[in-house]
């Protein structure tokens, strides 16, 4: 934690960074919350048609598709939400306390939502 007050130019890049830092985290949830969204909705969407229409069963089944969407966006959301936190932490230790970071909270509902998703393909409901 710095000893000294900062310089306007510093503190405004500090400012900047942590906002460059918030808006890349921002992107992961929305990437991560498609990728949770599309698998989920493949997989509905083909239960149903199996269930309506007795067709052939597919070579890939959307079960695996689904539930590999799921799993990928879940696993980028959490490795981004780490990254993150990592380089709040280095800021932190560079230039003092931060502001409190909407986007992490914001993550971590999206992450309960994505485990969600998963326990309803797993158990194929």
């Amino acid at each position: 934690m710095p000893d000294r007050e900062l310089d306007t130019s510093t503190r405004l890049a500090a400012e900047r960074t942590r906002l460059a830092q918030e808006r890349t985290l921002m992107a992961w949830i929305r990437t991560s919350t498609s990728l949770i969204a599309f698998g989920f909705t493949i997989f509905k969407f083909f239960q149903y048609l199996a269930e309506q229409e007795h067709r052939r069963s597919p070579i890939v089944s959307p079960w695996v598709v689904g539930l590999t969407l799921i799993l990928l966006g879940l696993i980028a959301l959490t490795l981004a939400w780490i990254q993150h936190h990592q380089e709040m932490k280095a800021l932190r230790q560079l230039l003092g306390p931060m502001p409190f970071s909407i986007a992490g909270v914001m993550a971590g509902l999206i992450a309960v939502l994505g485990l969600v998703a998963l326990v309803v393909v797993l158990w194929r409901l």
